[in-house]
């Protein structure tokens, strides 16, 4: 398996969540870390049963391994009320706990005992260039996305494979947890955000589309963000001179998914598709980055309602980069960055990331730069280290 760069200790010494999509990996990489850690497997039919009828039966079973022993719950969703075990564990017998969902929904629409500080929170996101290495593909990754299973197989099957998750995902997240009222309405939105990925959103114009209110295309696009399918980048807006744009903009974490959904076909280079696919590839790296290494760093885009844009703002306007597919920059790729400077002059870093061979720095301060350099650059702290 690939070695992932979540920060996960091999000893952990207090509880932890562990979040993330469906098939990225959690199971995997507990069963790697904590090869001899007991192991409550809730996708598991007797498990599930047994723990949904007698919650108590799990302190029976977990309080009698010795203090600071870890136990690995996985799914721990399906069975909110253990969760009250595991607080009581914690307080009473001094255990440790690695406790995986692909959903959070669930545990907060019903109030569940999330611990209240007493286990510390992580996010498994999609494979990373970083973790890669030498297998990284970028065409690969930009038609088939970045789940491990559908990266490794080949183009038949990851149509089957992808085809299945979106079903299951729809089957046992959404209908199943009851999430939506309105299944075929969901799952047309889902189409029509794939569509839109990338862009800026607008819920009343959304609902007009899918046939639903605005209010309830906002419901929609959280069950995507509790169920990590994807995450909002918010407008940047602090100390603006002139107008700004403020819709937020929202990125599906897997661009395999949005090619199956929105039936995009092959992506191709040197078409638009492959410029939206290459620009969701970069913010996963971003955010990736973010929540592995730098959970402090705030990621936001900026834009002007003239629609002089810029991709991605990291921290208080200490780095902006645009994205561009093009193998060959033409000063019309410069122009938000360009205006960005003129309406926050002492933003420390403008980076353009691109497709070109070399790397190098226009006379105003531009820096052009391949998106390999840029991400090992990324990957390093390099980026984002004070100027």
């Amino acid at each position: 398996m690939y070695k992932r760069l979540i920060p996960l200790g091999k000893t952990p010494k207090r509880s932890f969540f562990i979040w993330g999509p469906r098939q990225v990996g959690k199971s995997t990489l507990l069963k790697h870390l904590y090869p001899d850690a007991l192991v409550i497997d809730l996708l598991k039919s007797d498990e599930y049963f047994r723990f949904q009828q007698s919650p108590n039966l799990f302190r029976e079973i977990v309080g009698n391994q010795p203090p600071k022993t870890l136990t690995v719950v996985d799914e721990v969703q399906k069975v909110p009320a253990l969760l009250d075990e595991v607080h009581w564990l914690i307080e009473n017998r001094n255990q440790i706990f690695a406790l995986s969902g692909s959903s959070a929904r669930k545990l907060k629409r019903g109030h569940a005992n999330l611990l209240g500080g007493r286990a510390v929170r992580h996010i498994l996101l999609g494979l990373t260039t970083q973790e890669l290495g030498k297998d990284f593909n970028l065409e690969r990754l930009l038609n088939q996305g970045n789940l491990p299973n559908h990266f490794l197989c080949d183009e038949k099957e990851w149509l089957l494979l992808i085809r299945s998750y979106v079903a299951d995902y729809l089957k046992e997240e959404i209908a199943a947890e009851a999430a939506v009222k309105n299944l075929p309405a969901f799952s047309s939105f889902l189409s029509v955000a794939a569509l839109s990925d990338t862009e800026p959103v607008n819920f009343s114009r959304f609902g007009s589309d899918v046939g639903v209110s605005g209010h309830t295309i906002k419901e929609y696009f959280e069950i995507l963000v509790e169920t990590y399918q994807g995450a909002w980048l918010p407008a940047y807006v602090k100390r603006a001179k002139r107008r700004t744009r403020q819709a937020p903009k929202f990125y599906f974490d897997n661009v395999g998914v949005v090619n199956y959904l929105a039936k995009r076909g092959k992506i191709v280079e040197g078409s638009e598709l492959f410029g939206k696919a290459f620009e969701s590839f970069i913010f996963h790296e971003l955010r990736c980055y973010v929540e592995y290494q730098n959970p402090e760093l705030e990621l936001s885009y900026w834009a002007l309602t003239t629609q002089n844009e810029v991709d991605f703002i990291l921290g208080a306007m200490e780095v902006a980069i645009e994205v561009k597919a093009s193998s060959e920059i033409r000063p019309g790729h410069l122009k938000g960055l360009r205006e960005l400077k003129v309406e926050y002059p002492k933003v420390k870093s403008r980076i353009l990331v691109c497709n070109e061979t070399y790397q190098r720095k226009t006379e105003d301060g531009i820096l052009i730069m391949p998106y390999k350099i840029f991400l090992e650059k990324l990957w390093q702290g390099e980026i984002t280290a004070k100027k």
